[in-house]
């Protein structure tokens, strides 16, 4: 398993994935999941891929061959963040179609999605999220973030967190919280980690660190938010077992759920 999170917000773009591949218990490895396909002054592309790895490392290999050939359409020959997210859904559908049924007779599941997240000059910084059949969705102000992988663990503190108006430092640092929650809870999701953080209209990737096991960020990223959100437990008013049940609850505030 994996898991991979991007974040857009009015100040640029946030990408992050681990490098944790498992087939079995007895056979975990690392690879990379991220990918900058970059053009300094141009363009600024970057991908993540998660699910079966022989199919992502094939649209990979795919994309890298074009860049190397110059009477092809290719990553860097798209003049829009849509129009790469068209290609990518072509590549993802073409190479699906030649080795599904050859992964389905061995009942292998051949499932994938990629984020496409990036800024082409004089576009929008723009983050999209690729599935398996090669169509896509977009994210929005209202949605600022889109996951693939082990998406479950990470997500509540994006939920609670994370708007459209976010300073990328922040979402960031929040992408590192997801990263830790999710890590705490499926040991599928793993170090190295790579981070990339995204400045609107610079068409540079300036800032890019990869996190190794045991990096002294981390750690120190684990003891303050568990110190914090044990504080904040502590800090819970106790449940009052005598409260008056008739009383109706305020609709308004719990709408989410009770409506759901």
């Amino acid at each position: 398993m994996t898991y991979c999170l991007g974040i857009i917000s009015a100040h640029g773009l946030v990408m992050a994935a681990d490098s944790r591949t498992n087939a079995g218990v007895d056979y975990i490895s690392a690879y990379r999941k991220m990918f900058d396909f970059s053009v300094p002054g141009d363009r600024t592309i970057v991908l993540c891929t998660s699910g079966n790895l022989s199919i992502t490392q094939s649209v990979i290999l795919s994309v890298e061959q074009d860049l190397g050939s110059l009477d092809v359409d290719n990553l860097h020959s798209h003049r829009s963040m849509y129009d790469i997210a068209c290609y990518l859904g072509q590549k993802l559908r073409s190479i699906q179609a030649r080795e599904r049924e050859w992964l389905e007779k061995d009942r292998i599941d051949s499932s994938c999605n990629i984020l496409l997240g990036g800024q082409v000059r004089g576009q929008q910084t723009e983050l999209y999220m690729l599935y398996r059949q090669g169509n896509f969705i977009k994210a929005m102000p209202e949605t600022p973030f889109l996951q693939i992988g082990e998406i479950k663990y990470g997500r509540p503190i994006l939920d609670r967190t994370l708007t459209f108006k976010t300073s990328i430092e922040d979402a960031a640092k929040c992408a590192l919280l997801s990263f830790d929650s999710t890590m705490k809870s499926n040991v599928s999701v793993g170090p190295p980690i790579d981070l990339v953080m995204y400045h609107a209209d610079s068409f540079e990737i300036r800032h890019q660190l990869t996190f190794h096991q045991g990096d002294p960020y981390l750690l120190q990223v684990r003891r303050e938010w568990e110190s914090f959100l044990k504080t904040a437990f502590d800090r819970m008013p106790p449940i009052d077992w005598d409260r008056n049940t008739d009383i109706a609850p305020d609709r308004t505030e719990f709408s989410g759920f009770l409506d759901g």
